[in-house]
C-alpha cells in the first residue's frame, strides 16, 4: 500500500466529557484556573480507557461528582479543534449548589511548583449565554452543532420513563 501524507500526521487527540444539564435549561460549567473561560468537565482518556470511563473519571476529578453511567446519553465524537476531537455524553441532574463542587486534579504552577486545581469555580449557565463564557470552539459545538433545547427534552423524556 502506498504511503500518503496522512500517514505522517499525528493522530488526533481525544478528550472525553459530560454535558450536565439542569431542568431549568442550564449547563454546568467549570472555571479553568488562571484563565478567563469556563469549560465542561472533560479531559484525555488514559491508555486503554473507553470514552465513557474517561468522561466519568474526568467529571469526578474536576467536579467531585460521581455520575451513574446508566444515566448518560452518548452524544458521540465531534471534531473539536484541528488536532483534537471531543467525545461527549449528556445527563440531566437536579440543579445542585455549585459551591459544593471541588476539583481533585491539580497541576504545578510556574517556578514555585505550587499545586493548583485545574478548575477553581463552578456555575450553571443559560444555554443562550455560552458564547460569553466558553472558548469559541466549545461554544460553537454546544450552541450550533448540538441542539441543547432538543437534548434537554430527550433527557427529560428519558428521565420520566426511568422514574
Amino acid at each position: 500500500m502506498p504511503t500518503t501524507a496522512m500517514d505522517f500526521l499525528p493522530a488526533r487527540k481525544l478528550s472525553c466529557g459530560v454535558v450536565i444539564l439542569s431542568d431549568a435549561a442550564e449547563l454546568l460549567l467549570c472555571h479553568v484556573t488562571g484563565q478567563g473561560h469556563w469549560d465542561l468537565p472533560k479531559g484525555g482518556a488514559d491508555p486503554g480507557e473507553a470514552p465513557l470511563q474517561a468522561a466519568l473519571r474526568e467529571t469526578r476529578e474536576e467536579t467531585g461528582l460521581m455520575l451513574d453511567a446508566r444515566t448518560l446519553v452518548d452524544l458521540g465524537r465531534h471534531a473539536f479543534r484541528p488536532r483534537k476531537d471531543l467525545h461527549l455524553f449528556a445527563t440531566l441532574m437536579p440543579r445542585l449548589d455549585p459551591a459544593g463542587l471541588f476539583c481533585l486534579s491539580h497541576f504545578e504552577c510556574g517556578r514555585s511548583g505550587a499545586a493548583r486545581p485545574e478548575m477553581d469555580g463552578y456555575g450553571w449557565f443559560a444555554f443562550g449565554r455560552l458564547d460569553e463564557y466558553c472558548k469559541p470552539a466549545l461554544a460553537e459545538l454546544l450552541t450550533r452543532r448540538i441542539d441543547l433545547p432538543v437534548l434537554l427534552q430527550q433527557l427529560r423524556r428519558r428521565h420520566a420513563l426511568a422514574a
